[in-house]
């Protein structure tokens, strides 16, 4: 449950206060509930305009400006859920949520940016998580949400979904099962990191027997290009057939800079042409060989990393 901020004695606008002390707060809220920052950051905009549409009376009487912005900005949220999925099934191939713009290279641990205003990067915001979450309906995803990583009652959860406390009280179980199912124990972020290692260079060296010892049989891979960048438009499933998809792609785009970075709080690769961020790649990696690997082209979502740079 978030705090609400204490105003100081010198305080001319509580609104202000609200601003500076849960922004980072809302963002995180919102990016968990929707997988995409640029909605995210369109959420807490719309929060802000709500806050000041009141007058300063209004302002006033509410006792816990933060509490208020968090219930508003979860109503949104509720409201994007369901339309989203309609825009989702309209979407050109796979969709991945955004992926998070963190610039640390997990060898040296160097970060940039202003921790302040970055995302939490927890298990709730990795790239299998926001993937599980994505099979959710609009109402488990805000229930599971506010009560299991935000810690709200549901009392209070029930205000903001529309639901009896009972009822979002099921739909958190429901979220949690879906969870439970679908998490597999992950090898040590050390160990992750060396794999990865491993796979960006056999990527590089063109090994396509280094690429398929380091990919578990099973293994998945979705490519998301929006429609705007060549992708596949469907899964690619088996260890040989991502081995030879990532050597024809080397290929077919010459000049990448491949580039160690975490992605969601674990480590990721993200290729560069020119400067320009084209791909970011999330990684799943139980045990000691990778599962799951989630690639972002389309340029819409990688905006983010390309502003980051500069």
């Amino acid at each position: 449950m978030t705090t609400p901020s204490e105003p100081g004695h010198d305080q001319l606008d509580p609104g202000l206060s609200a601003i500076m002390s849960e922004r980072r707060q809302l963002i995180n809220l919102a990016y968990r509930l929707l997988g995409s920052l640029a909605e995210a950051e369109d959420v807490v905009q719309e929060t802000y305009a709500r806050w000041y549409a009141m007058t300063r009376r209004q302002q006033e009487d509410i006792a816990s400006p933060g509490g208020w912005l968090m219930r508003v900005a979860s109503r949104i949220c509720l409201d994007l859920l369901g339309s989203a999925r309609a825009r989702r099934e309209r979407y050109v191939g796979e969709w991945i949520p955004e992926p998070l713009p963190d610039r640390t290279e997990w060898i040296s641990g160097r970060s940039g940016g202003d921790p302040a205003e970055r995302v939490t990067l927890d298990e709730s915001v990795n790239m299998a998580f926001l993937i599980v979450l994505e099979s959710m309906t609009p109402a488990e995803r805000v229930a599971f949400i506010l009560h299991d990583v935000f810690g709200y009652p549901f009392a209070e959860v029930a205000e903001i979904v529309g639901r009896t406390p009972a009822a979002c009280r099921q739909l958190a179980s429901s979220a949690r099962r879906r969870i439970g199912a679908a998490r597999t124990p992950a090898a040590p972020t050390a160990r992750q990191a060396g794999i990865v290692k491993d796979f960006k260079q056999a990527w590089e060296a063109k090994d396509i027997n280094a690429l398929i010892s380091l990919l578990d049989p099973d293994a998945t891979a979705i490519v998301d290009g929006g429609g705007q960048v060549s992708a596949g438009l469907r899964p690619i499933e088996g260890r040989e057939q991502i081995a030879r998809y990532l050597l024809a792609l080397a290929e077919y785009a010459p000049g990448l800079t491949l580039l160690e970075r975490t992605v969601n709080g674990q480590p990721g690769l993200v290729a560069q042409r020119d400067g320009v961020t084209v791909t970011v790649a999330a990684f799943d990696v139980p045990g000691g060989r990778i599962k799951h690997i989630w690639a972002v082209r389309n340029p819409d979502k990688l905006r983010p990393w390309t502003a980051a740079q500069h």
